[in-house]
């Protein structure tokens, strides 16, 4: 007999159905502020105009970019045995990357709100056979609703952050009762694993990070020769996904190191890139010349600071660039993933705040495989000799190349602990087609 559900998960159903009439306007304002898409605004409610295709459906549901991509190669090996994909989300820029990157039968839908009406309405559409949840994006309703209907479910790629796991603690009642749903939790590291056991997840497992299994993200090989041609000679530093505080280090980064480098180019790509124009406004006002992506510009021999604000095209500058700051560093944040810069040869450069890719860095800093600046001095500092010296550019690459390839395999963990489950549904289709 299951456990009856806590308090807290009780009151959270009842709320999340009571505020369903507060929807139109909760919607009409994620509309206006771009968060939104107004052509496929009904998936939130659990509508869809898609089908669901025939024989077994694997959902596969993350929070936004980095946790669609970090299931890339998951999802290949999945295709590879002719199983239906769906894959959820909750951001348009998460959607812009499935409609770029993936192949078009996987069907993506926007995860519904977790409303129960919403979340029934989606499950009984799409009847999944196997629902697989990235890291931690854990929606009550959607968790609650899918184990009531005997959905098997997995935590695959589970992470589990320092700022998150003293706060679940006090509410472990919630927490357990959450990951007590799931199966099997494959956890990124030990730490992760120590701290899902802890929460109240059973069977967790060490696979390691789906992330640094990743494949190199691709590139349009017309847009890569254009920006190549126009930028020929010229030292690059390409900052990734940068945040709001960064921005303003970058720009100062750029007029000392222009002293040095006279025909320096710094592209910065923010990670949201909504934010593209406020930081081109930001590079005016320091009296430097800005290019701005989104508008079609091309960086000239005038533009000081090149704004990539554009989708998925991150592939485009690791391969324009030897040099690659990584955002969300400088700032508390928790860093971005390195490595699609790695595996498309570019030298690293990081700040302080890499909590959630703390193996990751850590491993590379040790390796000599990166490199951390604490502040604008130091950012300088490592960026000029970078610049400056091609042998200890190289050597920063091959080292952190280095650690990536004996960080792997996260890929075959994941898929060997969902081979039982593979295989169910292999044996029902092949019941069905005789």
């Amino acid at each position: 007999m299951a456990s009856p559900l806590p308090m807290t998960l009780r009151v959270y159903r009842k709320l999340s159905s009571a505020v369903v009439p507060l929807a139109p306007a909760l919607i009409n304002r994620r509309l206006k502020q771009g968060k939104e898409d107004p052509e496929r605004i009904g998936e939130r409610r659990g509508l869809t105009r898609d089908a669901r295709p025939p024989g077994p459906l694997v959902w596969i549901h993350g929070a936004s970019v980095g946790e669609v991509l970090a299931a890339a190669a998951l999802i290949e090996r999945l295709r590879a045995l002719h199983i239906g994909i769906l894959l959820t989300s909750g951001t348009v820029t998460s959607a812009a990357i499935v409609a770029k990157r993936f192949p078009p039968e996987i069907i993506h839908q926007y995860v519904p709100y977790d409303s129960p009406r919403y979340v029934k309405r989606f499950l009984d559409h799409w009847r999944p056979s196997l629902a697989l949840f990235i890291e931690s994006d854990l929606w009550p309703n959607l968790i609650m609703s899918s184990a009531a209907r005997r959905v098997p479910m997995v935590l695959i790629n589970g992470r589990m952050s320092h700022r998150s796991f003293p706060r679940w603690r006090r509410a472990y009642s919630t927490i357990s009762a959450l990951l007590g749903a799931f199966e099997i939790c494959l956890a990124q590291s030990d730490t992760d694993t120590e701290r899902f056991s802890a929460l109240g997840a059973r069977n967790v497992i060490t696979t390691g990070n789906l992330k640094l299994d990743v494949p190199a993200p691709p590139a349009d090989s017309m847009k890569l020769e254009r920006l190549m041609a126009v930028t020929r000679g010229r030292p690059i530093v390409v900052a990734a996904s940068t945040h709001p505080g960064e921005e303003e280090i970058l720009i100062e980064a750029h007029r000392t190191l222009a002293g040095f480098f006279p025909s320096l180019l710094t592209v910065i790509v923010p990670r949201h890139p909504d934010r593209g124009s406020t930081v081109w406004r930001m590079i005016a006002a320091a009296g430097l010349k800005a290019a701005l992506r989104s508008r079609d510009e091309l960086p000239t021999a005038a533009t000081d600071i090149y704004v990539a604000d554009t989708v998925g095209e991150l592939g485009v500058f690791y391969r324009l660039a030897g040099v690659v700051f990584m955002g969300g560093s400088l700032v508390p944040h928790g860093g971005q993933n390195p490595i699609e810069a790695i595996k498309l040869g570019a030298s690293i450069v990081h700040g302080p705040h890499v909590f959630n890719f703390t193996d990751v860095y850590g491993a590379l800093d040790r390796a000599a495989g990166a490199r951390r600046v604490d502040g604008q001095e130091a950012l300088v500092k490592q960026l000029g000799q970078l610049l400056a010296d091609p042998a200890t550019r190289d050597a920063l690459v091959e080292a952190g190349s280095t650690v990536v390839d004996q960080l792997g395999g996260a890929l075959e963990k994941t898929f060997a602990a969902l081979e039982p489950y593979l295989l169910q549904m292999r044996l029902e289709m092949g019941a069905a087609n005789a």
